[in-house]
């Protein structure tokens, strides 16, 4: 048993996320903390809100809300759209924990003594009419590389470029979208990234399994040559800088976002002090695996950024061992944006569709070695051909078949012959693909391999006609059936990472535990004999409905997009 450490990248605070922030990092890492645990691994997956930097203050100041009353609202929104979605975190924290607070301010004085923290004086763009220094993410602009008109002040979003706010053009604030700016001095703390590049670049160079996306944007800022940055801010909202001089200041939030990760594990263990040690799975923890999922435009920071932090602790912090980075999933080939409002939310998604019809979508399109395009043609296709007919009609129809002609029980009679023989050697053989690709978080091929699974038994069952069968041959038609009742029990298990309520409903109607099904570990043969005779089942209603054209138009009306 593998003890396996999973994060995916903090939602911001700042309402509800779209389709492309689930699956460029919470879903994807959902899946592989299912999979993992069927296989009977020890796994801690964690998460949190990140409450902290410009889109929180923004956010509050629109709702006309305190910033911590805001975040706590909205924090309880987004770990119930989690739970909703079937995303099984251990924990889901916060940035602005206590937790949080103590260990950012910890790193700080722990770099300090190792010589990566400089103090000194810099310029930054001062906002007159809002009468506020204005930190990168509150200057938007133009990007002066790809000229991408919504430019953040640190970073373009589009290109990925980072930025100084003195780079952008048309600059305006983020708050008023006035331009009466002007630069001016104030004192800030600053990381020694040049300091600590050669360490950064020889460990990233020992993870040549990462994917080529990730590699190609580390090496890329280890090439161009990192720089010092700031780590503090002046702002009134996040970690308090616990130096004197720096007590109207607080940490920039992508120093103190990634700490939470080790915060939220210590939440966690917080709930239950007496059976849980967070330190095991964070501090000389060398038997740990630890796995981080998130969309390209993170990797920066947890590649170079988060990395320098821990290393430059001096402390023996668990490093990651594995980095899924995924690019964009667009709408129509445009930006999902939360701030613009474009695109499918994830509270949206669940008034239209139960959550595995969500799931299963963006998993099978996981956009993972190019961007991906949302459309609702793409999205009804593939539920009505996968879901419900490949799979749903599968189960309903065996089911059903056995009732009516046997009664709601796992049919006796007959022996596995060459067909059932031929069908056990073919699922050894896909289940093996689907096992190592979802081992590999290749979720594109995993579900090629799922949807070639469940065709096995409809070519099966086809080919067998037991409707027929059963009134020459009845043990030969009980046979069939028994084994087509199996193979839906044998779904379910390995669907159950992807669309785990519709699983879980399966395996509810064949009276099979239904919490947390094991991986399939035996030969197919075995695994077609699981459930004997006199199993007593359900039929399950209708698993999936069909979506149907006029829906789609419905859909596209509401919610924008041309095909």
């Amino acid at each position: 048993m593998a003890r396996v450490l999973i994060t995916s990248a903090l939602p911001y605070i700042n309402g509800i996320k779209h389709l492309g922030n689930l699956v460029g990092s919470m879903l994807p890492a959902d899946v592989h903390a299912r999979f993992l645990r069927q296989r009977g691994d020890d796994v801690l997956y964690i998460c949190a809100t990140d409450e902290h930097g410009t889109p929180a203050e923004l956010a509050a100041h629109e709702a006309g809300l305190e910033v911590a009353e805001y975040c706590r609202i909205q924090y309880q929104a987004q770990a119930d759209i989690g739970r909703r979605f079937g995303l099984s975190f251990d924990h889901f924290g916060r940035s602005s924990s206590p937790q949080n607070i103590e260990l950012t301010q910890h790193f700080c004085r722990k770099l300090d003594e190792h010589g990566f923290i400089d103090e000194r004086t810099s310029q930054q763009v001062y906002a007159i009419d809002d009468g506020r220094y204005l930190p990168d993410r509150y200057i938007v602009g133009t990007c002066p590389h790809c000229k991408y008109e919504q430019a953040r002040g640190d970073q373009c979003e589009n290109c990925t470029r980072q930025l100084d706010p003195q780079d952008l053009l048309d600059a305006r604030s983020a708050i008023t979208g006035s331009t009466n700016l002007e630069v001016r001095e104030t004192r800030h703390l600053f990381l020694r990234l040049d300091s600590l590049q050669d360490r950064l670049s020889a460990w990233i160079g020992q993870h040549q399994d990462w994917p080529l996306l990730v590699t190609s944007i580390a090496k890329k800022w280890l090439k161009e040559g990192l720089r010092e940055r700031s780590i503090t801010r002046d702002l009134a909202w996040g970690v308090p800088v616990d130096r004197p001089g720096f007590e109207n200041k607080v940490f920039y939030v992508w120093f103190d976002a990634p700490i939470a990760y080790i915060a939220a594990t210590k939440e966690w263990s917080d709930l239950d002090p007496q059976n849980r040690d967070w330190r095991s799975w964070w501090y000389a923890a060398d038997d740990v695996r630890y796995v981080e999922f998130m969309a390209k435009d993170n990797v920066p920071f947890h590649t170079i950024n988060f990395p320098s932090t821990l290393i430059g602790s001096g402390e023996p912090w668990k490093l990651v061992d594995y980095v899924k980075g995924f690019n964009w999933l667009t709408f129509y080939g445009g930006k999902f944006s939360t701030s613009q409002r474009r695109g499918v939310f994830m509270d949206k998604a669940l008034e239209e569709f139960p959550a595995d019809y969500w799931r299963y979508w963006l998993i099978a399109n996981a956009p993972e070695s190019n961007d991906s395009s949302f459309t609702f043609s793409s999205f009804s296709q593939m539920v009505n051909a996968d879901l419900a007919d490949n799979l749903g009609n599968f189960v309903s129809r065996c089911l059903k078949l056995t009732q009516s002609r046997f009664s709601a029980a796992v049919p006796e009679g007959g022996t596995p012959d060459l067909p059932e023989q031929d069908l056990a050697a073919a699922l050894d053989t896909k289940i093996a693909a689907y096992t190592e690709h979802l081992s590999a978080m290749q979720y594109r091929r995993a579900i090629d391999e799922l949807r070639a699974i469940w065709t096995l038994g409809n070519n099966y069952i086809a080919h067998s006609q037991p409707w027929t069968v059963v009134k020459t041959d009845p043990d030969r038609a009980a046979c069939i059936l028994r084994t087509c009742i199996n193979l839906v029990r044998l779904y379910a298990v390995l669907a159950w990472p992807i669309i785990p309520e519709t699983a879980g409903r399966i395996l509810a109607c064949l009276g099979v535990d239904h919490a947390q099904p094991e991986w399939p570990s035996l030969p197919a043969a075995e695994e077609l004999t699981a459930l004997a005779p006199g199993h007593a089942f359900e039929v399950p209603p209708t698993l999936f409905q069909k979506i149907a054209d006029e829906k789609v138009a419905e859909l596209i009306e509401r919610y924008g997009g041309e095909e």
